[in-house]
C-alpha cells in the first residue's frame, strides 16, 4: 500500500532588518534567565554576537558565550562545545548566532546537554547508533548570519567524523530550532566566496526538494516510523518554487556586490524558504555526494574561509549537482524543466536544460570548474562512491535510485564542467 500522508513542520519565524534586536525582549517574556550563545571566531569578529549578547543582557538575562565553533563541525569540535556547555550550565535557552556551523553545533549541544550518552550514540546509521533523544530539549533560537544552510529551519546537524574521513549527521525532529530570527543586515559581512558557496546550498536545497521522490510513492508508514524527510509534497513545493524565483533575481547580484541590501534580503528570504521546503521534503543525490567530497578533502582551501583544507558544504553540494540532475531527469522531466525555467526563462529542453543553467550560474559566481579543481581524480571515484552510499537517508529520497556505477558516473562526469 502506498503512502497517503505527508508531514510539515517549521520553527516560529521573525524576519526582517532589525529582527535580531528583538531577541532580548522576546526571551525575557518567555521566562528564560540563563542563555548560552553559540558562535564561531569569524562571526564573533563581526561584532554581531557581542551586540546581540549585550541586548539580551540588557533585557535582564545572563548570557554565557561559546565562540569556539569550528567551521564545518567535526566530532571533535562538537564534543568540545558539548563539554563547555555541560561545565558552564545549566541553561534555559540556547541562542545560535552564525552560519550552519554555529547552528548545527548548537543543535548538538542542546541534544547532549539534555540527554544521556555520547555524540556517536545519536549520529545517523551506519556511521553511528542513530538513537533518538529520550528527554525534552531546551528552546533553541537560531540567528543565521549567512544565507544558505537553512539550518535554522531543519532537523539536521551535520558533522565530519575525523577518524572515518566521512561527513554525516544527526537527524531528529527534536533538533529543529524553536524559532528562527532572520535579519538580513547580519549577512552583509559575508565574504564573496561564502556568499557564492552558501547560495549554491540554497539552490540545491530548493532543487533537490522539488525533484525529490513524491511522498505518495513511498510505502505507507506507521505513525512511529515517520521521519522529517517525507518526500516532495504540495506545501514543500511552494517554498522551493518561491526560493528558485528569488535566486534567479538576486544570486548573481549578491555575489557581485555584497553591499546590495535588496539582493541580500532576497537571498535571506530564499534561504529561509528553501529551508522550509527541504526541511520537510528532503534532499537527495547532490547532498549525499557532498559528504564524501567534503570529508575526504586533502589540500583545497577556498578564499574567505579559514586557512585549512576544506570544501565548504554548499560548494561540495554544487560540484556534482549538474550531473546528478542529468541522471534524475527522466524520473520527473516536467519538474526538472520547470525548475530550470524558474531560474532562467530561456532555459532549453531535455536532460541538459537544468544542468546547463546550474553550470552557467556556477561559472558566473566563481565556483571551481569541477572536482578536479579541488584535487580529486579518477583514483578517488570509488572512495567518493563509498562515502555517498553511506548516506542512505538521503539517497532514499532520490526520485530515481542510483546504483554504485550510476554514482561513479556522476562523479566522473563532474571532474570538469567547463
Amino acid at each position: 500500500m502506498g503512502e497517503t500522508v505527508f508531514t510539515y513542520a517549521a520553527p516560529a519565524l521573525k524576519f526582517g532588518p532589525g529582527a535580531a534586536a528583538e531577541i532580548g525582549p522576546d526571551l525575557a517574556r518567555s521566562g528564560a534567565r540563563r542563555v548560552l550563545l553559540v558562535t564561531d571566531p569569524g562571526v564573533a569578529a563581526t561584532g554581531h554576537p557581542e551586540r546581540i549578547a549585550e541586548q539580551v543582557a540588557a533585557a535582564g538575562l545572563s548570557v554565557t558565550t561559546y565562540d569556539g565553533v569550528h567551521v564545518e563541525p567535526t566530532d571533535a569540535s562538537l564534543s568540545e562545545a558539548i563539554g563547555f556547555a555541560r561545565d558552564a550550565g545549566p541553561f534555559d535557552v540556547i541562542l545560535a548566532v552564525g552560519g550552519g556551523s554555529a547552528i548545527d553545533t548548537a543543535k548538538a549541544v542542546n541534544l547532549l546537554t539534555t540527554n544521556p550518552g555520547e555524540l556517536m550514540d545519536y549520529v545517523n546509521a551506519p556511521v553511528g547508533k542513530a538513537q533518538s533523544p529520550t528527554q525534552p530539549l531546551l528552546p533553541l533560537v537560531a540567528v543565521p548570519t549567512t544565507t544558505g544552510t537553512g539550518s535554522e529551519s531543519t532537523t539536521i546537524c551535520v558533522l565530519d567524523v575525523l577518524s572515518l574521513h566521512v561527513k554525516t549527521g544527526i537527524s531528529h525532529p527534536a533538533l529543529r530550532p524553536t524559532s528562527a530570527v532572520v535579519d538580513p543586515t547580519l549577512t552583509v559581512t559575508q565574504p564573496t566566496m561564502v556568499t557564492a558557496a552558501a547560495g549554491m546550498d540554497i539552490l540545491c536545497h530548493a532543487l533537490e526538494s522539488y525533484t525529490a521522490r513524491w511522498y505518495a510513492d513511498f510505502d505507507a508508514k506507521r505513525p512511529e516510523e515517520r521521519v522529517p524527510y517525507c518526500g516532495a509534497n504540495p506545501i514543500a513545493d511552494l517554498w522551493s518554487e518561491k526560493a528558485l524565483g528569488l535566486l534567479a533575481g538576486a544570486f548573481r547580484s549578491a555575489v557581485r556586490d555584497g553591499s546590495d541590501t535588496q539582493a541580500r534580503e532576497q537571498m535571506a528570504l530564499a534561504a529561509t524558504f528553501a529551508g522550509l521546503g527541504f526541511g520537510n521534503a528532503g534532499v537527495h543525490i547532490p547532498h549525499a555526494n557532498a559528504y564524501p567530497i567534503a570529508g575526504r578533502v586533502r589540500d583545497y582551501s577556498p578564499e574567505g574561509y579559514p586557512d585549512e583544507p576544506m570544501v565548504p558544504h554548499g560548494m561540495a553540494v554544487a560540484l556534482t549537482a549538474p550531473e546528478a540532475f542529468r541522471f534524475t531527469f527522466d524520473a520527473a522531466p516536467d519538474r526538472h524543466l520547470h525548475a530550470a525555467r524558474l531560474l532562467d526563462p530561456a532555459a532549453g529542453t531535455g536532460p541538459d536544460a537544468l544542468p546547463t543553467v546550474i553550470t552557467a550560474l556556477m561559472r558566473d559566481i566563481g565556483l571551481p570548474s569541477g572536482l578536479a579543481e579541488i584535487g580529486y581524480g579518477e583514483a578517488d571515484v570509488q572512495g567518493l562512491v563509498g562515502g555517498a552510499l553511506q548516506q542512505q537517508r538521503l539517497l532514499a529520497t532520490a526520485p530515481k535510485s542510483p546504483t554504485d556505477e550510476d554514482l561513479a558516473e556522476v562523479f566522473r562526469r563532474s571532474m570538469e564542467h567547463w
